[in-house]
């Protein structure tokens, strides 16, 4: 396959399709900037390198993090961007952009509630809180999955107006000398190419989880991680930014998990360890404050010994994601062990029993454990366990934008006309994996996307409000 490159000169092919606005990835990003440009009558074309969109979003858990929405205000939460910000940095410990902030807090919203009116059905998830959220803000279709959540997007967005054309992998920007970008040149599967010009370029593409070369370069830690993401996150957006000239943030910020079970290969739903429940490594020992957070626990569970725990949880954990599809499916596929007391516990883990009873011990009702955990009760058999190791799933940095959304240059200028938000962008996850707060990656997408499709209608000349459709 052609490497990602930028071409200097005119389009280069003078009979090229042109629309006023093209954008290269078709997840929750590209989808929502598709789906209100279009809305307001803007042509605007989606280029998908799958045969039908799925990308990051797909394999998330589609749940989506957002103050203020009328959502939550019909279930009676009290919640506000403010409180969203707060959150935010203080997982991040001041490190995440404020510009970016108080941008996505200020525009999650307007997008969601966008969203509703198209349709889409969310609720809240109720029972607990991700670690580092303060209110009940994680939004989720029904499904909740993040197939559904691109499924959605796309059935709305198509019917709005916006074209999408799939199997069609961007591998050329085509710019002049000032970084104006006219065209993309992209990759059929049989080698043929296709050349659509533009009047705005909106990059929604992928961060590089995918790929290995970078992710040895800016993420040592997960040089030997399995990875958990897109296989096209393969850092196209970073490398079309580097050759143009743009100046780039936050490369070493990304998201981890520490709860990928093994070997079945899927995600284990951090909501049990909120749940209660805590990981244990082969020795029968506890190494971490799981309330922390899944991403940094990643780095934690890979140095444990043969980079593996065990995530072991109750019966009442166990309500709480026993209709998540990931979970029923480790189930199905009998990943999930079923233990009736610490000596089955102990014979499935691989270690001594004795060792196990004193750590479940140790887990009881106003017990601070040596790491800061504080518990608020103890775990009651039978206990249910699963091996995991940890991942990579995706990367937090990329491009560094301005609130607008704008691509600026080594010296802190926009480009004319190249945008970008989501994967491609620098997040608000700061600069390393602890800053990642979940649901991080999905409000970087939904309202990156609603406010990017806001500044190219404004390149266009057509003034969309920030807040409202």
């Amino acid at each position: 396959m052609s490497r990602p490159v930028v071409r200097r000169g005119a389009v280069p092919d003078p009979q090229a399709m042109h629309v006023p606005v093209a954008i290269i990835g078709a997840g929750a990003c590209g989808l929502t900037a598709a789906l209100r440009l279009a809305d307001a009558g803007i042509e605007v074309v989606l280029i998908e390198r799958d045969e039908a969109p799925s990308g990051s979003t797909a394999l998330s858990s589609g749940f989506i993090p957002a103050a203020g929405t009328a959502v939550q205000r019909a279930a009676g939460i009290d919640d506000d961007e403010q409180r969203f910000a707060a959150d935010i940095q203080a997982k991040a410990r001041g490190t995440a952009a404020p510009h970016l902030v108080a941008a996505y807090t200020r525009a999650i919203a307007p997008a969601m509630d966008a969203l509703a009116r198209h349709g889409l059905v969310f609720d809240v998830l109720d029972g607990f809180l991700y670690p580092g959220h303060t209110a009940r803000r994680m939004h989720t279709l029904p499904e909740r999955t993040g197939e559904a959540l691109v499924a959605a997007l796309t059935r709305v967005a198509t019917g709005a107006g916006a074209y999408l054309l799939t199997s069609a992998r961007a591998v050329e920007l085509w710019a002049d000398g000032q970084g104006r970008v006219s065209a993309v040149v992209c990759e059929r599967p049989d080698g043929t190419t296709e050349t659509i010009a533009c009047d705005v370029l909106i990059l929604a593409c992928n961060g590089f989880g995918g790929n290995s070369d970078m992710v040895r370069r800016y993420l040592p830690a997960m040089r030997e991680a399995v990875y958990g993401g897109h296989v096209g996150n393969d850092g196209s957006a970073v490398e079309w930014g580097m050759q143009l000239g743009a100046r780039l943030a936050d490369l070493t910020a990304y998201q981890g998990h520490g709860s990928w079970a093994m070997p079945l290969g899927v995600l284990i739903s951090w909501a049990a360890i909120m749940g209660g429940g805590v990981q244990i490594n082969r020795d029968g020992l506890r190494f971490h404050d799981e309330t922390h957070g899944y991403s940094e626990a990643a780095v934690q569970v890979l140095a444990q010994p043969g980079s593996v725990a065990w995530n072991v949880f109750d019966g009442r954990a166990r309500d709480l994601v026993a209709d998540f599809p990931d979970f029923v499916q480790a189930e199905a596929n009998h990943a999930v062990k079923t233990c009736a007391d610490p000596d089955e516990l102990a014979a499935v883990i691989g270690c001594d029993a004795d060792t196990v009873r004193r750590t479940l011990e140790a887990v009881g009702p106003g017990i601070v454990d040596a790491h800061g955990r504080v518990f608020e009760r103890s775990l009651q058999a039978p206990y249910y366990a699963v091996k995991v190791t940890g991942a990579l799933f995706h990367t937090q940095g990329g491009l560094d934008i301005d609130a607008q959304c704008r691509v600026l240059d080594e010296a802190g200028h926009p480009f004319p006309n190249l945008l970008a938000a989501g994967g491609a962008a620098r997040g608000v996850s700061g600069n390393n994996v602890s800053g990642y707060l979940s649901g991080n990656g999905l409000l970087s997408a939904v309202a990156g996307g609603h406010i990017v499709a806001a500044t190219a209608a404004a390149k266009l000349g057509r003034d969309l409000d920030t807040r409202t459709d």
